[in-house]
């Protein structure tokens, strides 16, 4: 089918309209002397319409005398009516063709830079080394050696380990991935001191000394896990004495300090609060949206997409701003505003006091759950009501939610302080 119509718009077609007593003869006799007519349609009782080469039409005049009937074409198309208009117009077809070329032309350029996958290593460094290797804005795609500037960003920038460049229409993207250094650990002396109030409930050392165990309530800045070692306690009475020969001489014992690491999870306690009105009004989005293109030229606005007065009579506008690359020093006054106005409506909501305490106690549990740190888990949690003397329409829930979390935080010290400024306990938080 797609043959079909390529080569009737190349050799060129018409459609015709027939016109007499017996229109039906003109298409036998047509087709008994291998003349191909198609779309065959009939609009009327004495009138017939059908589609035919081009070459074909002289032949139909003597088929029409035969059968009394008279045809006139009512559309032409194809190659030969289009050059046949065209060369009526020749400012016209030599404005295409200089537009064609134009458009070659200027996209075969490079007009926009990219630099994706860099994190460490500054976009404006690796931009400079691909400059040096060829890569700037305006060089023409023919000039430009890819595999050249990949080769310059791996051996100028050491920490790119791979690099490649990408040719798009105009546009030219520079990817890289940086090489990975192992993270040094990190071994002055530190503490793991508590960040929030909690009681304990589990303690597991990978390197230090446990302040403190299980049960136990801690303050925030309270030392859990140690950094300073204390020295092995001295033997017992219960030992036998050493012969004097075989003693050595005493060594002063000192503790040691280490960069202490480990686990440790405690129960803590958070309260949030919420409230839901029994009737609210407000806005809210229709989901229905336009979208307005504009081109601005300085103060000048021309609407190229969208229509021109905004449907709605209320809505809300998002508003995006794009701009051309500057040229070296030249900056168009050019700017392609894209502006998103999406409907508004007032509403009216009137809720029951259950529909409200759940929405109050939702809101409650959210406040709470911003508090919460990644890993937390929630052991327990309750929801009171706040009833108040006077009645009013709105809903007061208070949340009360108990979670077992890690607490601990690295808190370096400097090895010789007298004090370890490890703070008191203090008596358990309240409990719901």
């Amino acid at each position: 089918m797609f043959l079909f119509r390529l080569m009737n718009f190349i050799i060129g077609y018409v459609t015709i309209a027939i016109r007499g007593e017996a229109p039906e003869k003109f298409i036998n006799m047509a087709a008994a002397r291998g003349i191909f007519l198609w779309d065959i349609a009939r609009p009327g009782e004495q009138i017939m319409r059908a589609n035919v080469r081009l070459n074909a039409v002289r032949p139909l005049r003597h088929i029409a005398r035969r059968t009394r009937c008279h045809f006139y074409i009512t559309r032409r198309v194809g190659l030969p009516f289009f050059w046949m208009r065209l060369a009526r117009r020749k400012a016209l077809a030599f404005g295409a063709v200089l537009f064609v070329l134009g458009l070659y032309l200027l996209s075969s350029f490079v007009w926009t830079i990219e630099v994706t996958g860099n994190r460490r290593v500054p976009t404006k460094d690796i931009l400079s080394v691909a400059s040096a290797a060829g890569l700037n804005r305006g060089v023409p795609k023919w000039r430009l050696d890819c595999p050249a500037v990949e080769r310059a960003l791996k051996t100028k920038l050491p920490t790119i380990s791979w690099a490649g460049v990408y040719v798009r229409g105009t546009r030219v993207t520079i990817e890289v991935v940086e090489k990975t250094f192992p993270e040094e650990k990190n071994q002055s002396p530190a503490h793991i001191t508590a960040i929030k109030a909690g009681l304990i409930k589990e303690v597991l050392v990978f390197n230090g000394h446990a302040a403190v165990k299980e049960g136990d309530t801690v303050v925030p800045g309270q030392i859990l896990i140690s950094g300073i070692i204390p020295p092995p306690e001295e033997p017992g009475p219960e030992q036998p004495p050493v012969p004097e020969t075989q003693r050595e001489q005493p060594v002063p014992r000192r503790p040691t300090y280490v960069h202490a690491a480990g686990i440790v999870r405690a129960r803590v306690w958070y309260e949030g609060y919420g409230e839901a009105p029994l009737v609210e009004n407000g806005e809210r989005f229709t989901g229905r949206q336009v979208t307005r293109v504009c081109m601005k030229i300085k103060s000048r606005e021309i609407i190229l997409a969208g229509p021109q007065k905004i449907p709605f009579l209320h809505y809300q506008t998002e508003t995006s701003v794009k701009k051309p690359p500057p040229w070296r020093n030249l900056q168009l006054p050019v700017e392609l505003v894209i502006s998103k106005n999406r409907e508004v409506e007032s509403y009216r909501l009137v809720r029951d006091r259950a529909e409200a305490r759940r929405l109050a106690g939702e809101r409650a549990l959210q406040a709470i759950q911003k508090q919460l740190p990644r890993g937390a888990r929630i052991v327990h949690k309750q929801l009171d009501e706040l009833v108040v003397k006077e009645p009013e329409s709105l809903v007061r829930v208070k949340a009360f939610v108990e979670s077992l979390e890690e607490i601990g935080t690295e808190q370096p010290f400097t090895p010789g302080e007298e004090s370890q400024n490890q703070a008191p306990a203090a008596s358990p938080p309240s409990q719901p």
